[in-house]
Parts: structure tokens; sequence; C-alpha cells
């Protein structure tokens, strides 16, 4: 049985990043991952401008009453600065050549003659943003396998890009196994349960941006092996849940033999022992387990960051915080993944750690990672994750 950390060296050395660029307008590109470095071609600000409504001025004739040579709104472009003059000026208006300092217009007073005068007057070089303040060219502002939020974008746009270059979306085959399993909406019959487990894991692909697509099969191998021999040639990842284990009714791990091969086979974890991974031709298989908590917690420290490597990212989880313990905590000869509640006091363990139990996912601020064979005393720090940082894109 691996431990966490081999099997996770095992299966992100084995992500490939999938094949595909296309070009994207900017509005729909939210959350996509670039493809390529992008860098500035241009200044912005691409001239020197007034940070603020005043008067634009050569501070060496700011001791006297100016006469106002030209009105510079945003958009506008200036002549060049009358000698002896001051240009009354917007936020935003280019600085007029000659001018070095823009004084606010609240330190302005005009005279009965229509001149300007200043009080007091500001440091040379007062109130202009120059050029290039924000971008110079040649800066890099997307890096290649960046996921692009709302500032990247806005940056791109800066640029007057209109589309950026981003990866072909992976598409991933989310299969439910279980002839208990009863999509939501229908009724159930005696020993049925609904299927949550799909939506679990696909809506946590989802905040990947993903091509998703979900699939229930019931507990028959021949039906298992067809359905996942169809989807190996269609998608990039396929994903399970539940049939991993050794009962005569899991068909996942010997449909997958059958088909391919299995690279391994349970990790020692808790939860989340009978975690799988295989391939079937060149499509990786991921086997998570059928429990709900442990599906999720294989999903996000095994799965997530194998599918964000395979998107062109990095297989990685987020590092931990080290936050102090309310209890004492000791665990087995497996790695263990508590749900705890964050207190007051410290870390405190929910009653219930059944892996079954989906709710816990819910109740708890995060989890807390004990090693195999391992100890903390009330007060020791413990590595802590909250559910919102392991499901972060």
């Amino acid at each position: 049985m691996l431990s966490l950390q081999a099997a996770q060296q095992l299966l992100w050395q084995q992500a490939r990043p999938v094949d595909g660029v296309y070009l994207l307008p900017l509005e729909q590109a939210l959350g996509a991952l670039a493809a390529q470095a992008v860098l500035a071609d241009c200044a912005v600000p691409p001239m020197d401008n007034s940070a603020m409504d005043g008067y634009a001025l050569r501070l060496a004739d700011g001791g006297q009453a100016l006469p106002i040579s030209q009105r510079v709104a945003a958009g506008c472009a200036p002549e060049p600065l009358a000698a002896g003059s001051a240009a009354r000026i917007f936020t935003g208006g280019e600085i007029p050549p000659g001018a070095d300092t823009v004084v606010m217009q609240e330190h302005a007073l005009i005279q009965p003659d229509g001149r300007v005068c200043f009080s007091p007057l500001p440091p040379l070089g007062a109130n202009i943003r120059p050029k290039g303040q924000d971008i110079l060219p040649g800066q890099c502002l997307v890096h290649a396998g960046q996921r692009l939020n709302a500032v990247d974008l806005a940056l791109l746009a800066s640029q007057g890009l209109a589309e950026v270059a981003v990866r072909r979306r992976c598409r991933v085959a989310v299969v439910a196994t279980g002839s208990e399993l009863v999509p939501p909406g229908q009724p159930l019959a005696a020993g049925q349960i609904y299927n949550s487990n799909s939506t679990l894991i696909s809506a946590a692909l989802q905040q990947l941006q993903l091509d998703v697509h979900t699939h229930c099969v019931p507990d028959d191998e021949p039906l298992t092996r067809q359905l996942l021999a169809g989807l190996a040639a269609k998608v990039d990842v396929i994903i399970t849940t539940g049939g991993v284990s050794a009962g005569e009714e899991d068909h996942v791990k010997s449909s997958l033999a059958a088909l391919g091969q299995v690279e391994f086979w349970k990790v020692a974890l808790k939860p989340g022992k009978p975690f799988m991974f295989g391939r079937i031709g060149t499509t990786p298989v991921l086997g998570l387990p059928g429990n709900p908590v442990s599906s999720f917690i294989t999903y996000v420290l095994l799965a997530k960051p194998f599918i964000q490597a395979c998107q062109g990212g990095c297989a990685q989880v987020p590092a931990p915080r080290w936050l102090p313990v309310a209890e004492a905590f000791n665990s087995g000869g497996r790695e263990e993944f508590i749900r705890v509640t964050h207190t007051p006091t410290g870390l405190r363990a929910l009653p219930n750690q059944s892996s079954g139990v989906l709710r816990s996912l819910q109740l708890a601020d995060g989890l807390l990672r004990l090693a195999p064979h391992h100890s903390i005393k009330t007060g020791e720090l413990a590595e802590f994750w909250s559910i919102s940082e392991l499901l972060a894109p």
C-alpha cells in the first residue's frame, strides 16, 4: 500500500497537458488557462497624464498669476504649453508639452481678470501619472498556464487585446457506480439512495472550468466495462466513484484491468484507502472510493491536482496553515485527515468522523492532517486546510 506522498508523486508525474489551443474573447475567458505568455506591446498609460482636476504649468512660473492658455480634457490632444501660462486640465488629460507639474484645483484661485494663482505650490512633478507608470512595453502580463481572473483580463484589455489564447478545456467523465443509485428527482425504491457523488465531484470539477460529463452505471461488470471503454475514446480523463473496493459487486478495478492496466491500488490514507489509478490506452482513470467523504478527500488530495496538471497548471495541494488544537489528536498506521471546526480555543474534531457522513463536510471548517503514528497535544500546532482552500482553482 502506497503512502499518500508516494501516490501523489506517481500520479502527478504521469499527468500530461491536453492538446489544443484556441482564441477566446476576453468576456468569455474568465477562469480559462492561458496557453502562452502575453507580453505588453505598449505603455500604460501611453502618455503623461493628470492624476486629478487642476492646472498644468511650469512650476518655475507658479509664483505669479498666470493666464489660462488652453483647456485639456481626457481624450484630447493638448497644444504645447504657452510660456508663462497654465492649462486647465482634467483627470486623465494628457500633460501639455512644456508643463512639469499639476496643481489641484482646490489650491487654485481664479482672479477677476481670468488669471489663476496658486497656494500652496506642490513639489515639482506633482499629480502627474508618468507614461508607463502602470505597464511598460515588454512586461509579462500573463504567464503560460495562468488561470485568468478579472484583473488579468483587464490588463489584456488595457493593451487593446480583444481575445486571448487559452488551453482547451480538459474533458472529464465522472462515473458513479452502484445499483442502489438513483438520480435526484426520481422516486426511491426499497434499498436505493440518491446519487450525490456525481454532483459532488462534477461540481468540484466545474470550479476548475472543465468540460464535465456525468454517467452512472449499475454494479454489472459487462456494463461497467462497456461504459469505460466507450468513454476512454472520447474524454481526456475518467473519474469513477465507488466500485474500487474488494467486494463481489465492485467491478471498476477488474474492468480497468481487463481494458488496460491498473497502475496502483490502495493508499495509506484515512479516509480514502481504496483509491485506484490506471489507464485505458492513453486515457487515465482515477478510481475514487464510494463513501462521500472518502471520495471528497481523495479528489482534493490526488485527483484535483492531477486534473490541474492535465489542464496545463501545477499539480500541488495548497500549502497548509498551522493552527493550535483545542484537544489531543492521535493517529494509527495511516495518514489521517480529520474534519474539524475552528473554535476560539483551537481546532476541534467533529464528533462523527464516519466517511459516509456527507454533511460533515458542510459542518466542518476544514481538515486537520495527522501523520501516521503521530500525536498532537492540546495547544500544539497542526496542519489545517479550509474546505474552500482545497476546492479553489
